[in-house]
């Protein structure tokens, strides 16, 4: 027993072993071969390593956005002149990086609580009967107005009259509004913070430049006009009921070279309010909302009531950091090495099952251990792997004559063969 455990852990720690090889001499199969093997070097090489940079770690970025409309309005409304300044058409006013500019309205002044009749056209009635109180989305009292012949409603009187919106928009001067945008970001793993007034971008500089996809790539000042522009948009379309508008800043980082080419790239995307679409036949077209400004006349509570038509921006920062790092580098090399084994399989099943002497390739790469054949080869004084070699050999022979075809026999070598 202490001699069988000796050489047991004896042939563990002093014996190596490595798989038996078969070369074999067929040239469609090595062909075949090659080309899996050259194909999966090119997938490791060219999608791996130099389009996926799978040799780099990523991280993405934590960032702010904080923006600055810049610019004044003018209309003239039967006969009523008003100027429109920021306070006047931003919503929020806080500098979001989401916020609305109002490019068209209708107003309506002069609203206080009380009972008037409907919009003609709304709630038609010929009498009292026909004004059910809490039947309609008004609050109906119950009378039929003889002079409108719609019903009367407790409500903020004059009711709004929003059929008719203006055209051509009342504020296309916004068209020329200027938009800031300031923008920084910070990738937490590699311990990098950027900002979109890069080198080069100073005071001076913002003061005078204006944003331009060519010739001035970087500056963070916008017109209004170009955004929608550059959107796909028509500006006099979009202003008169409003839209959407994506304004994306991509930062796509390499950390391997010097951080300053870590710069923002600005691009536009129409959301919606586009013409091309077909609006007429979509429920609700463009965008707008309603908002109220409430004041007291005659210890009487009264608003002004406006509904905005705008054109909603949305600012979204897409950020992603690359730098070099050992680990992905040694986890791709790794996984393209396994993806080399594909060859072998596919050559296998090509030597196993379809080559027409595939039962001589079986038994080149194959050791069958029975009791019958180990008696047969002792009796004879062989050694065990000459004997099944004669065995194969002798098998292979039968009925078949040599001939120059590769994938006989004879182009086929055994790498090992021992005798005793």
């Amino acid at each position: 027993m202490k001699n069988q455990i000796t050489n047991a852990l004896s042939d563990f720690f002093f014996e190596y072993e490595t798989p038996r090889q078969v070369l074999v001499r067929n040239r469609r199969v090595g062909v075949v071969c090659r080309l899996i093997q050259l194909g999966v070097l090119a997938y490791i090489i060219g999608w791996v390593f130099i389009y996926e940079k799978g040799y780099q770690s990523t991280d993405t970025a934590v960032s702010s956005v904080f923006t600055k409309m810049k610019g004044v309005g003018y209309t003239n409304v039967s006969g009523s002149e008003r100027v429109w300044d920021v306070a006047d058409y931003v919503f929020p006013p806080q500098g979001d990086s989401s916020f609305v500019v109002m490019t068209n309205y209708i107003i309506t002044e002069g609203q206080k609580m009380g009972t008037c009749p409907e919009l003609k056209g709304k709630h038609n009635c010929k009498s009292n009967a026909d004004c059910e109180g809490g039947s309609f989305k008004r609050q109906m009292t119950g009378v039929c107005v003889e002079s409108t012949k719609t019903c009367e409603v407790l409500a903020w009187c004059p009711v709004e009259d929003d059929h008719d919106i203006p055209d051509p928009p009342l504020l296309m001067s916004a068209e020329n509004y200027t938009l800031f945008i300031k923008n920084s970001v910070t990738f937490p793993l590699f311990g990098v913070t950027r900002s979109n007034l890069v080198e080069g971008i100073d005071a001076d500089y913002i003061g005078k430049c204006l944003h331009d996809p060519k010739k001035a790539p970087l500056c963070p000042i916008f017109r209004l006009g170009d955004i929608v522009k550059l959107s796909g948009f028509s500006f006099e379309t979009i202003a008169k009921v409003g839209g959407a508008i994506g304004i994306v800043v991509d930062w796509t980082c390499n950390l391997d070279v010097d951080v300053k080419h870590c710069k923002p790239q600005y691009n536009f995307h129409g959301l919606y309010g586009n013409p091309d679409e077909t609006d007429k036949a979509r429920a609700s077209v463009g965008y707008n909302f309603r908002y109220a400004k409430h004041y007291m006349e005659n210890g009487t509570q009264k608003r002004t009531l406006l509904k905005v038509f705008g054109i909603r921006f949305d600012i979204i920062v897409q950020s992603l950091a690359r730098k070099f790092d050992i680990i992905p580098t040694l986890t791709a090399i790794g996984s393209g090495v396994g993806i080399f084994g594909v060859a072998t399989v596919v050559c296998d099943l090509v030597l196993l099952y379809l080559l027409p002497k595939r039962e001589f390739y079986k038994n080149m790469k194959f050791k069958y251990t029975d009791t019958h054949a180990q008696q047969d080869s002792e009796s004879l004084g062989l050694d065990t792997s000459v004997y099944y070699t004669l065995e194969a050999n002798a098998r292979q022979a039968q009925g078949t004559a040599q001939s120059n075809d590769p994938d006989s026999e004879a182009g086929s070598t055994e790498t090992e063969v021992s005798k005793k």
